[in-house]
């Protein structure tokens, strides 16, 4: 006969192990499940992941990007505090401001070096080593949460044009678990896309810019009232170029044909109605092979002229003044591609384009303009810091090039 009183007692304790063992277990499985879901970035020290060998897989460049990916989001490269930095104080005097860029400079990470950045050379050439039809480069020095619909579609049109193609985004904040997050759609579709930290000292090393950026960065120069992000842009795609040849474009384009029948090209923003001579270059599409003489003028320049005070100054105007100072000198193999190429339309005009047709004269008027731009451009420029705010409108221009050129073509809102 059982004693109940006997049980009683006995109870608690067992009842207290038997929860204590199960409390254990969930908490051992969840670890295991938890680990298993994260990419493998965040669980490997860079030592190994250099060293990893991945396995045949159905989705390879996915898998690949997980294990570069290394940054984690508690790094905080993505936060706009960590970008507002960059940004100069305005009203102040040249002396102020070499004071206050050099009190902040601990504080800037692009500037940072470490053993992750010197991954960099490793990562692009692993990166481009896979059967890329073309190699594209794109700058993001901004915070990945302003990374969004209208930028990924500048994503979307260059892989439904090129496919096959190789898109690197030299980004500090996008090269994070948020950053994969963004890219992550693109990925699942197989592109072969990939946000890479770069390492500016490797970057910048044995060309023009090197004592500049040295200096720089030991806080001797006076970075400007224009955010400093911006013009290292400027310098980064130039270098990048440089080292490793290809394509470099500005997130703000819808492509709209293939480039690979394009080599060292530049292209004209404004051109002379009555001489037909361009009058002034941009830099939002550089076509150049490795080690490119042009590029390193371009560079010479950047660091001769460095002016952060002057919009444009390291930018279009650089490459402008560099070009027509050179002229027709031999041994700079390029072509100036005329403004149909990829600036189709004035930055003072651009809204237009986001305009739905009104009446049948406005809707013959879109139809003759997506007809001439589906003859003479590569990509259409759309000025996003003068577009940004402006709703791309049903039946409008940028709306039917849209239809035709997005990849994954997410709803309207969304872009």
């Amino acid at each position: 006969m059982i004693d109940y009183r006997l049980l009683k007692r006995a109870k608690l304790p067992t009842f207290t192990i038997i929860a204590f063992s199960a409390i254990i277990f969930l908490v051992y499985a969840d670890s295991i499940i938890y680990n298993d879901c994260l990419p493998s970035a965040a669980k490997e020290t860079p030592e190994v992941l250099q060293a990893h060998k991945t396995e045949a897989v159905i989705r390879p460049n996915v898998i690949r990007l997980q294990l570069q990916s290394m940054q984690e989001d508690k790094d905080k490269t993505g936060s706009s505090n960590d970008q507002k930095t960059l940004v100069a104080p305005f009203n102040v005097t040249v002396e102020e401001r070499i004071i206050w860029f050099q009190k902040n400079l601990p504080e800037f990470k692009i500037f940072k070096s470490n053993k992750f950045t010197r991954q960099f050379h490793g990562r692009v050439l692993e990166f481009f080593s896979h059967g890329c039809e073309a190699q594209f480069f794109m700058t993001w020095i901004s915070p990945a949460s302003s990374f969004r619909g209208r930028e990924l579609l500048s994503l979307e049109s260059l892989f439904k044009v090129h496919p096959q193609a190789c898109l690197m985004i030299l980004s500090r904040t996008m090269d994070s678990k948020r950053g994969y997050r963004i890219l992550k759609p693109l990925l699942d579709r197989e592109f072969k896309v990939q946000a890479v930290t770069p390492d500016l000292p490797f970057l910048f090393k044995g060309t023009p810019v090197e004592a500049w950026f040295h200096e720089l960065k030991r806080g001797n120069k006076d970075p400007g009232e224009i955010p400093l992000a911006q013009n290292l842009s400027n310098l980064i795609r130039l270098s990048v170029l440089y080292k490793y040849g290809g394509v470099y474009m500005d997130t703000d384009f819808v492509v709209l044909k293939p480039f690979t029948g394009l080599r060292n090209s530049i292209g004209a923003q404004s051109m002379d109605v009555v001489s037909k001579k361009w009058n002034r270059l941009n830099n939002a599409v550089l076509i150049f092979d490795i080690n490119h003489p042009l590029l390193f003028k371009f560079m010479e320049e950047f660091s001769l002229t460095f002016d952060g005070n002057k919009w444009g100054h390291n930018g279009p105007y650089l490459v402008s003044r560099v070009v027509k100072r050179l002229g027709r000198r031999p041994g700079y193999n390029f072509t100036v591609l005329p403004p149909m190429a990829f600036y189709p339309v004035d930055w003072t005009k651009i809204g237009g384009l986001f305009k739905k047709p009104k009446n049948r004269a406005e809707s013959r008027w879109v139809e003759a303009k997506l007809l001439q731009l589906s003859g003479e451009t590569y990509a259409v420029h759309l000025w996003n810091k003068q577009s940004i705010t402006l709703t791309i409108e049903e039946g409008s221009t940028i709306r039917r090039l849209i239809a035709d050129h997005c990849a994954i073509c997410g709803h309207a809102s969304s872009y």
